[in-house]
């Protein structure tokens, strides 16, 4: 208890200090308030960078192994694009192949797209679209969330049934006051009925596909319209579902190795003509991009709040000159030495924390700007590295002050 009614005492003589030089009070933790500032915004905008990232890989499936025959590349500036572009591509023999024979995986499908689709309904229409052919397993491996309606059936599939689903963007175009469902819509010279409604994702921040402007028919039906083989035509990609372990993925790997060099009939010693590209490895190596920026944000922020300990540290030495004949009479009063100390050191953390809190505040408000498609969001975890960067700051910058008003001879402080 005696320990508790030290501590508020202490607290109750810095915040009264800090009350009555309001003005120095402000001036002094402008410093921190920059430097905190500039780490936490910085901190914010690559969270929610990253975080709108990979919410627009999504459409690639979480832990998913995509086949064919461009391999991903990130970093780096030599690409063998002439070597890539003689390979063949994947096709649907291949995917009952797997099919039938892949045993370490949680779902497959294959799919082929052709962009850049207009779709009529009467007098309304939808450009710039994208049509792709889907296998039934392509709802669950890419997580396809339905609005309305349903999913095709594998009798659809099979048969190449003229059946689509549509985006959000397509179906507000082409019927603006009524339900998509069971109408029909041309694309292409054929018409389609419409048997569900995709859930709206919104704009997305890379330049990916969204499924707002994608409308998604049977992988055999798209064969009829376009040409889809392994040398000519549309290329097609197999999507494979991994394990949830990284054991399980590498087997998936092997496997997948294993079962298309003997469906393509490679020799031991010629190398893979098909590429297995994680998506994963986009954010991986994104990870190591906002890394780097993380860093910048703390080196570019470290100069601000460096500036900002010197100033409190400088005010804490006046504010202990000022108040030395009161120090001495506490002291002479019977004033321990730890509460000289906490006194000061509070006053300190104070005036960091003030400053500290202030520029969260800042970034706080910079979220509520409109930045497009990228969502700014402070996490709870940036607000306390804030705090906790300002209270090392305050300890760091008042403890010497404090240790030096702790220490003095109560008489000589009485006579100053």
């Amino acid at each position: 208890m005696l320990m508790i009614r030290l501590v508020w005492e202490s607290f109750r003589f810095a915040f009264n200090a800090l009350r009555m030089n309001l003005m120095r009070t402000v001036l002094s933790f402008l410093g921190v308030t920059i430097g905190i500032f500039a780490i936490i915004s910085v901190f914010t905008l690559v969270d929610s960078l990253q975080r709108n990232i990979n919410n627009s890989l999504n459409f690639l499936g979480a832990d998913n192994i995509i086949l064919e025959k461009w391999p991903y590349q990130f970093g780096g500036k030599f690409y063998p694009w002439w070597k890539y572009y003689q390979r063949p591509n994947t096709d649907y023999e291949e995917f009952k192949y797997l099919q039938a024979n892949l045993i370490n995986h949680d779902g497959l499908a294959i799919y082929a797209y052709k962009t850049n689709i207009t779709a009529k309904q009467g007098s309304n229409s939808s450009s710039g679209l994208n049509m792709i052919g889907v296998s039934y397993g392509y709802k669950d491996i890419n997580d396809l969330q339905l609005a309305s309606g349903r999913y095709f059936s594998i009798q659809e599939t099979e048969n190449a049934s003229n059946v689509a689903l549509i985006g959000q963007r397509s179906a507000t175009e082409l019927f603006p006051y009524q339900s998509a469902l069971g109408k029909m819509v041309k694309v292409q010279g054929a018409k389609f009925m419409v048997i569900g409604v995709i859930e709206e994702e919104g704009e997305a921040l890379l330049n990916t596909p969204s499924n707002d402007d994608n409308i998604l028919i049977p992988y055999k039906t798209l064969s009829k319209f376009y040409l889809v083989s392994r040398y000519k035509g549309l290329g097609s990609s197999i999507n494979i579902r991994g394990m949830d372990d990284d054991a399980g993925q590498e087997r998936l790997e092997g496997e997948l190795t294993g079962l298309m060099r003997k469906k393509r009939g490679l020799k031991p010693k010629e190398e893979n003509n098909f590429a297995m590209n994680r998506p994963e490895a986009f954010a991986t190596f994104l990870g190591q991009v906002f890394d780097i920026l993380n860093f910048a944000g703390w080196i570019i922020g470290s100069f601000s709040i460096l500036v900002g300990g010197f100033g409190i540290a400088n005010i804490m030495f006046v504010s202990v000159r000022e108040r030395t004949n009161i120090i001495g009479i506490q002291k002479s009063l019977g004033a321990k030495n730890n509460f000289i100390l906490y006194q000061f050191l509070f006053e300190s953390i104070f005036l960091s924390l003030f400053g500290g809190g202030f520029g969260i505040l800042l970034v706080y408000f910079l979220t509520f700007m409109d930045l497009g498609s990228l969502e700014l969001i402070m996490s709870l975890n940036n607000v306390l590295i804030g705090l906790g960067v300002s209270v090392v700051i305050g300890v760091i910058s008042g403890i010497v002050p404090a240790g030096l008003a702790a220490r003095m001879d109560p008489v000589i402080a009485i006579r100053s």
